[in-house]
């Protein structure tokens, strides 16, 4: 009897060591400075960014807006994702897979009217943070007999992605210079590195591509071989304006590329910003008011980043404007 009142005391000693202990783990730690900023993680916002491919434009941008937004916003824990780009970039926004994509305005435009490449599916909870920058329409090759689009005839060409806003401007560009985009050329549904790397092979003859300036894929092709810019322009370029009234006009420099000796007419979209309608109104603000106050950063990440500013951040939107954007610009 006496051992087993000894082993029930020494256990009951026990559950009071571990109680003991466990209040003194939970107790507030009242030298604490009461002004100190919490940590991150008690209240972090995680921000997913779709951009493109990794050999484009966006993706750099991408990476710029996350570090800008994790330095400048308390609380954002925010990351760029390599995409299929604008049309895919809407479908992940739709679903709740990222929280700002960055877009063609043009496709944003089709997606809020359910037109187009989202035809009879709108999407009319997509807004605008801002537009970015001009992305003139591109076609490069290595073969300098292909002077004008109707040129391509007969050719192999790289038309974007899949479901790309690229593909959706090469069908167009195609059918305003008068060719069939099934029967008058072989397209390559490609990404840009995948067409830099067939222009090198010669499994291609030709490529789309719509990006800032110089695009990283076309000069990783000119490392090696002369590009030759392809103009998108007379009647070609007309038949796209009065047809797609957010189509303007752009002039590509020479020597943008190796072998690219003159200016070459083409036309542009622009890029933009878009998120959820859902997305936070103060978060969307300090977005928006994050990016203009670090121009320096965004340019150091692509050369693009000069012509990104307030004054042009509403040109083309297209699309409904987010409050918190609204409000940023408001104020301006």
């Amino acid at each position: 009897m006496k051992k087993r009142v000894s082993i029930f005391l020494s256990l009951l000693l026990v559950v009071f060591l571990v109680m003991g202990l466990t209040g003194c783990g939970t107790e507030t730690n009242t030298d604490s400075d009461p002004g100190e900023e919490a940590p991150k993680s008690s209240g972090q916002v995680f921000i997913n960014i779709g951009t493109g491919g990794t050999a484009g434009t966006y993706f750099p941008l991408g990476g710029a807006f996350a570090e800008i937004w994790n330095n400048d916003i308390s609380g954002i824990n925010a990351t760029a994702t390599s995409t299929g780009a604008s049309v895919a970039n809407v479908n992940l926004l739709k679903e709740g897979e990222v929280e700002v994509v960055i877009i063609q305005n043009d496709i944003a435009s089709y997606a809020e009217t359910g037109t187009v490449l989202f035809e009879g599916e709108p999407y009319p909870n997509i807004r605008g943070l801002c537009t970015l920058y001009s992305e003139p329409l591109q076609l490069v090759t290595t073969d300098e007999s292909i002077k004008t689009v109707a040129d391509l005839k007969g050719k192999r060409v790289a038309v974007g992605a899949i479901g790309s806003g690229v593909e959706a401007n090469a069908r167009q560009i195609i059918a305003a210079a008068g060719l069939d985009f099934e029967n008058d050329i072989n397209p390559k549904f490609l990404s840009f590195s995948e067409a830099s790397t067939g222009l090198k092979d010669k499994q291609l003859d030709a490529a789309f591509l719509v990006a800032g300036v110089p695009t990283a894929a076309i000069v990783d092709l000119s490392t090696q071989n002369d590009v030759f810019v392809v103009p998108i322009d007379g009647k070609v370029a007309e038949n796209l304006m009065s047809t797609y009234p957010f189509y303007t006009e752009f002039i590509i420099p020479a020597a943008t590329y190796k072998g690219q000796t003159e200016d070459v007419k083409s036309l542009s979209v622009r890029a933009m910003l878009a998120v959820n309608d859902n997305l936070d109104e103060e978060l969307a603000y300090n977005m928006v008011k994050s990016i203009y106050e670090n121009s320096d950063r965004i340019t150091a990440a692509h050369n693009v980043g000069k012509d990104i500013t307030k004054d042009t951040a509403l040109d083309g939107i297209g699309i409904t404007l987010h409050p918190g954007a609204q409000r940023y610009f408001d104020e301006q």
